[in-house]
This record gives structure tokens, C-alpha cells and sequence, in this order.
């Protein structure tokens, strides 16, 4: 049972938070845009408002508040501050070549020209790739979802975005170096399978696979009980059946929680989307990240350690429009900088939306999201199932819907 503290206490109007509640019903799940929500609100990591909507199954069993959810790219986060922690142990740096640990891409290349039903031009020698680079997805790599480029369709044809079946961590690295860069490692920036990498990484460093590592490292040191690549024995059970959207028509339901295959785990983790949990466990993640690092008593990274993963790493400054190469990402590009695994607000003006300048984020592909604000000490944690998360603005729509709802500002 998610327990609130007293809104009004906190800077909140009570009827104002309340808004959220008939806009989503009203909105999403009335309109059968959305099959279901859960949403949970916190200050000073005291949760001030939670409601779920909707349904668990398509065959109309109820949401629940201990729902589990395929949290896809909010993994990213998790296994960028895995990794931090170990390069706060001085077993890796940041400016550390990936070839120290990833000696198949040693002779990796920039794609210059070909594919499809040309042959792939002989590429250009790429520069070192650094560790940083996997972080801040300016390494080269891409996603075969972006499906703009040959580059992109060659990874759909290695299925790459969809490893957990069919390939273990050893094998997606030596089908991986096999594949040219989009561009040289630091020139540009694109949403891509850079943090799936950053996974095997600690998997190596460790000596862990990286399920075991975060299970030991971040999760049960908060508390995080539901949250795993796997959704084990509870999944056919608490696992929330998956959608996709269909213009103009009913989502369309594309994996039974009962009968899913992420009830079993599969031969690869996947650091850069492969996570199950419920939105109790992600709300302790994101109350870490706004203690700066802890919670309670129990330290995660330092907070000078997340400090420079939330602070925009584009060069000179830039924001996303004047870098991003994707089709899709999780984030708005307008105002908008990354870091080491997060989105961050460098211009709130830009934006067009209420937000703090330092905010950090980022959204899962079936609409998943969660930011934390560390000037006013608010973070939320929004769960549903639909696939693409490009599908509604509902992230934007749900912010301004908090922000209005705030009584007291810090700032």
C-alpha cells in the first residue's frame, strides 16, 4: 500500500493534484486510448498523490497497485549509475577507450555509403570510442527502430534491438563490431543500443551478469523487491498486458502478461531496455536520484558522482536539436542537453512547457516516463502499456498538470 503524505504540507493543492486523475480517466483510459495508468507524485521523496486506472488484461481483470510493467528504456538509467559505481571504484574511467574492455571493436568503421541492394562501401577507420561516448549516445551505434538509414536496417536484419532470445552478451558484442558506425565516436548524437553495451561493460568488469550485479548493487540496497530482467514467478499474475497503437483504432494487444515471454528470463540482459517492476520499486529509484544519490541511509553513487551525470555533456553546451541525429527518442530536443543515462532541461523557456532548468528524465517505448526536479524536490513516475511512447504528448500533458498543482516553488 503506497502511503501519502499530506499534500498541502508539501507545496501541493489537493484538488489540483486531483485533476490528473479525471484528465487520465477522462482523457486516456475513458477514450480507450490508454488500457491502463499508474501514477505516483512525490516531494522530498514523500509521495503526495497515486492513482491507477483501468485494466491489468485485456480480459478486463483490474489494475493493482503492485502491477508489474516493462519499463523498457528507464532500464537505461539503472545501468548508466551501475556503471557509475564502478568507475567511482577506479575499475574504469570515463575517458577509458571501450577497446579496454571490448577488444572485438578494435577496428571499428564509419559507414561510408552502400546497403540494401548495394554493397556496403568499405568504411573509413573510426576513432577511438570512449566509455563517455556510450553514455552520452555519441558513440555511433544506432537502433534498428529509428528506420531511417541502411545502417538502421541492417539492424533489424541482425535483430539487434531484440537480443534476449537469441543471442548472449559475447555474441551481441561480436555482431555488433561487425556493423559500421552511423558516424565517428563524439560527432553526433543518436538514440541507439549504446547503453545495452554499457551493460555488458559492468557485466565484465564485475564478473556479473547484469541482472546479479543490479540485484546486489542497486536494487536490494533500495529496496527495489519487483524489479528484474524477468518478471519470474509473479509475471503471469501482476505482469500488464502490452499494447500497441493503431491510428484511428483500439490498441491493439501485442504480449498476454500471462503468457508473456519475459516471464523467463532470457540469454542476454538487456541494460538498455529489459527491466520489469512496478512503480512502487521505480519511485525509490527516483527518490535516490533526488536525495542525490541515497536513500536513507544507504548510498547508491556519491552526490558529486550523479551531479555530472545530470549535467549536459553535448559539446559546447548544445542542446538536442543541434545534435540529435534520431528519428525517435524518448526526450523532446527543443531546451533540451544529455548527460551520462539522462535528458536534462539546459533552457526551460525552449521547452515550451513548466519545468526547472537542471530537471532530469526519460520515458520507456511502451509510455512509460519519470523525471526528477532537484530545485523544487519533486519527482514522478508515470506506468502504462502502450507502444510507441510517440503516440500521445501525455508526458508533456502530465507535467504542466503537476507544475499547476504546486502551491510553493524553491526557486
Amino acid at each position: 500500500m503506497i502511503e501519502l503524505a499530506d499534500a498541502g504540507e508539501l507545496g501541493f493543492d489537493k484538488a489540483r493534484l486531483a485533476r490528473i486523475d479525471g484528465f487520465l480517466q477522462e482523457s486516456y483510459i475513458d477514450t480507450g486510448r490508454l488500457p491502463c495508468a499508474q501514477i505516483l507524485v512525490a516531494r522530498e521523496g514523500r509521495p503526495v498523490h497515486y492513482a491507477h486506472f483501468g485494466t491489468l488484461c485485456e480480459d478486463g481483470t483490474p489494475m493493482r497497485e503492485d502491477a508489474l510493467f516493462r519499463i523498457a528504456s528507464m532500464t537505461k538509467p539503472v545501468t548508466s549509475i551501475a556503471f557509475m559505481q564502478l568507475v567511482e571504484q577506479c575499475r574504469v574511467a570515463l575517458e577509458d577507450p571501450v577497446t579496454r574492455v571490448f577488444p572485438e571493436f578494435a577496428d571499428l568503421t564509419v559507414y561510408a555509403g552502400g546497403g540494401g541492394s548495394v554493397p556496403f562501401a568499405p568504411g573509413t577507420p573510426a576513432p577511438p570510442m570512449r566509455f563517455v561516448d556510450l553514455l552520452t549516445h555519441m558513440s555511433g551505434f544506432t537502433y534498428g527502430l529509428q528506420n531511417r538509414t541502411n545502417i538502421d536496417a541492417l539492424y533489424r536484419d541482425e535483430n539487434l534491438d531484440f537480443a534476449r532470445d537469441h543471442l548472449d552478451s559475447d555474441g551481441y558484442v561480436e555482431k555488433l563490431a561487425r556493423l559500421p558506425l552511423e558516424f565517428a565516436p563524439g560527432t553526433g548524437w543518436n538514440y541507439s543500443v549504446s547503453t545495452d553495451v554499457l551493460g555488458i561493460a559492468v557485466e565484465r568488469l564485475s564478473g556479473m551478469r547484469l541482472g546479479n550485479y543490479l540485484a546486489e548493487h542497486v536494487f536490494g540496497p533500495l529496496g527495489m523487491t519487483d524489479t528484474a530482467f524477468g518478471a519470474g514467478d509473479a509475471g503471469a499474475e501482476r505482469l500488464a498486458d502490452a499494447y500497441a497503437y493503431q491510428p484511428g483504432k483500439a490498441p491493439r494487444m501485442v504480449d498476454a502478461g500471462a503468457t508473456s515471454k519475459l516471464n523467463r528470463t532470457g540469454t542476454f540482459d538487456s541494460g538498455g531496455g529489459g527491466l520489469i517492476g512496478t512503480i512502487a520499486d521505480y519511485h525509490r529509484f527516483a527518490a535516490m536520484l533526488a536525495n542525490g544519490g541515497a536513500l536513507g541511509d544507504t548510498r547508491i553513487v556519491s552526490p558529486k558522482t550523479l551531479r555530472l551525470m545530470r549535467t549536459n555533456h553535448l559539446p559546447g553546451g548544445a542542446d538536442l536539436t543541434e545534435m540529435s541525429r534520431s528519428l525517435f527518442s524518448e526526450s523532446h530536443n527543443a531546451g533540451t542537453g544529455f548527460g551520462l543515462g539522462f535528458a536534462m532541461v539546459i533552457d526551460p523557456a525552449r521547452t515550451l512547457m513548466p519545468a526547472s532548468k537542471g530537471e532530469f528524465y526519460w520515458g520507456g517505448a511502451y509510455s512509460t516516463a519519470f523525471f526528477v526536479d532537484p530545485v523544487e524536490d519533486v519527482t514522478m513516475v508515470f506506468m502504462t502499456q502502450l507502444y510507441p511512447s510517440s503516440a500521445y504528448p501525455i508526458r508533456r500533458q502530465l507535467k504542466t498538470l503537476i507544475y499547476a498543482a504546486l502551491t510553493h516553488s524553491k526557486v
